[in-house]
C-alpha cells in the first residue's frame, strides 16, 4: 500500500529526446513556510504558486486546526487569515502531517511556545523518523514532548506557558531543526540564537524578515549565528512562490542523460543554500545555462535550460556542499551512473534519516540496474558506466519515498532496459504532476501490471 492509497507500480522505458518547457510545481520548502508564517501573522496573507502536493496540503489543514483560516481561490492561489504570534488555538483532533518531515517539525516549532497541547502523527515513513532532534531544543524553551520509543510519532507536545529564549548550537546540518527553534523563538521574550556549523537553506530567515521579524545572520568562527528578536507582530504578505529546484532536478537530470534532449525549466528558485546540485552537475560537464536571472519575493530565480550531455565525468562532491543539495543526491546518483568514472558523495549521513534511508535505497536499486555502488555510514560512491550504458531491467523499491521513486523512473528513461518502481504513489507528496509533465516532454511512463 502507498501512503495515500493502493500501490501504483510504474515503469519507465528508454525515452525519445525530451523536448519543451517543464513547468514544475512551486517550491515545497517555501510553500510550507508561507502557510505557517501566514497563520502566525495578523491579517490576510495572499499566496500564488503554492505547491498543491499532499505534504503542503497537510500543512494547510494543520494551520486550520490551529485556528487560522486557509482558503483556496484557484490553482496555486491561496489566502491565510492569521491569528498572530502566540495566537494558535488548541486543535480538537490529532494533527496528521502525512509524509512531511518539514511540515511536522516546523509546525512543532510554531506551537511549542504557546500554552496549548497538540498530538502529531503521520504515515508509516514519517512515524519512523526521529523527532528528538527537534523536541530536544524545544524542551529548552519549556516545551514537553511525549512520543513513542526513540522519539518517534505519534507524539504529543505541551507548549511552554512561560517560554524562555534559547541559545542553541545545532548538532547536525538541518534547516528543519534551525527553523523549528526560530519559530519557537517568535513567542519567547528576548533573543533566541541558533548557531550552525554549515549554512543550511535560509528560507525561514528570508521570509521572517519579509513578515517584519528582526533576524540577523552573522558569520563567526563557530559558524553561522542567527539571532531572532522575539514577540514581533508579523505583518501579512503577498508571496509569489518560485518553482521548486528540488522538483526541477528531475526533468533537468533526465534531459542530461536522454540523448537529444533540450528542456527549459522556467522561474526556478536559485537560493544559494539550495543550488548545490546545479553547481555539481556543471562540474561534471553538464550543459546547463541560466537565462533571465532576477529576484522575486526576496529569492533569486532564473530560467534553467538543460541539454543532453554525453561526456559528463565522475567527480568528488565536496562534503560541505551537502546541505545545499541534500534532497538531490538520489537523482544525482542516477546522473553519476551515466557519467564516466567515479563519483564520490561524502558528508551525506543526513540521507539515512530522510523519508527512507536514501543511501541504502539508491544503492540497492542501482545495483539491481547493473551499477556498482559502494556505501559507508555517511557517503556513497557511484562507478559510472558512461552515457547510455546502464543496463536497467530491474524492479526497484520506492520505500514510500517520493524522491526515490522519481529517481528510478528517471534512470529508466536512459537505461537499456525498462526500470519499474514498485509504488509511484508517494510522488504526489511533492510533485503531483510528475507523470503528465514528463510524458508531455516525451518520456515513456506507464502503469505496470501488478
Amino acid at each position: 500500500m502507498s501512503a495515500h492509497g493502493p500501490a501504483r507500480k510504474m515503469t519507465a522505458r528508454t525515452s525519445l529526446p525530451l523536448k519543451g518547457q517543464a513547468d514544475v510545481p512551486g517550491d515545497k520548502s517555501i510553500s510550507h513556510r508561507a502557510l505557517i508564517f501566514g497563520a502566525m501573522a495578523v491579517g490576510e496573507t495572499r499566496i500564488t504558486g503554492l505547491l498543491e502536493g499532499e505534504d503542503v496540503l497537510d500543512t494547510g489543514r494543520a494551520m486550520t486546526a490551529f485556528g487560522a483560516e486557509v482558503v483556496q481561490h484557484g490553482p496555486g492561489e491561496w489566502s491565510v487569515h492569521g491569528v498572530g504570534v502566540g495566537g494558535f488555538a488548541e486543535p480538537e483532533d490529532v494533527i496528521d502531517c502525512g509524509n512531511s518531515g518539514t511540515g511536522v517539525r516546523l509546525i512543532m516549532g510554531a506551537m511549542a511556545t504557546s500554552p496549548i497541547t497538540a498530538t502529531f502523527t503521520g504515515d508509516a515513513s514519517l512515524r519512523s523518523r526521529p523527532m528528538g532532534r527537534v523536541t530536544d531544543p524545544l524542551a529548552l524553551f519549556g516545551t514537553q514532548a511525549v512520543g513513542r520509543e526513540g522519539g518517534r510519532l505519534p507524539m504529543t507536545l505541551v507548549g511552554a506557558a512561560e517560554p524562555l529564549p534559547v541559545d542553541y548550537v545545532t548538532p547536525m546540518a538541518s534547516a528543519q531543526v534551525k527553523s523549528a527553534v526560530l519559530l519557537a523563538g517568535l513567542n519567547a521574550p528576548g533573543q533566541t540564537v541558533v548557531t550552525e556549523a554549515a549554512a543550511t537553506r535560509d528560507h525561514t530567515e528570508r521570509m521572517l524578515r519579509g513578515f517584519g521579524a528582526e533576524v540577523v545572520t552573522e558569520k563567526t568562527e563557530a559558524g553561522y549565528r542567527i539571532t531572532l528578536t522575539g514577540q514581533p507582530e508579523l505583518k501579512p504578505q503577498t508571496i509569489a512562490v518560485p518553482r521548486d529546484p528540488s522538483s526541477a532536478a528531475f526533468p533537468v537530470c533526465a534531459a542530461l542523460i536522454v540523448p537529444g534532449s533540450d528542456v527549459l525549466v522556467p522561474n526556478i528558485g536559485l537560493n544559494p543554500t539550495r543550488a548545490g546540485l546545479f553547481t555539481t552537475l556543471q562540474e561534471m560537464g553538464a550543459d546547463l545555462s541560466f537565462e533571465n536571472p532576477r529576484e522575486e519575493g526576496g529569492e533569486p530565480v532564473a530560467d534553467l535550460r538543460a541539454r543532453y550531455s554525453p561526456d559528463m565525468k565522475g567527480i568528488e562532491v565536496p562534503a560541505e556542499r551537502a546541505p545545499s543539495m541534500i534532497d538531490e543526491y538520489p537523482v544525482l546518483s542516477v546522473v553519476a551512473a551515466n557519467a564516466c568514472g567515479v563519483t564520490h558523495m561524502p558528508g551525506t549521513h543526513e540521507l539515512r534519516v530522510k523519508e527512507s534511508d536514501r543511501i541504502d535505497a539508491m544503492a540497492v536499486g542501482l545495483r539491481a540496474c547493473g551499477v556498482e555502488v559502494e556505501e559507508s555510514e555517511d557517503s556513497f560512491t557511484i562507478h559510472g558506466l558512461g552515457a547510455g550504458n546502464v543496463p536497467g531491467g530491474a524492479l526497484t523499491e520506492a520505500r514510500l519515498d517520493h524522491r526515490i521513486a522519481m529517481s528510478f523512473l528517471i534512470c529508466g528513461m536512459a537505461a537499456k532496459k525498462p526500470v519499474t518502481v514498485d509504488d509511484a504513489g508517494p510522488i504526489a507528496t511533492s510533485f503531483p504532476i510528475f507523470e503528465p509533465l514528463m510524458t508531455t516532454l516525451g518520456a515513456s511512463l506507464s502503469l505496470a501490471n501488478s
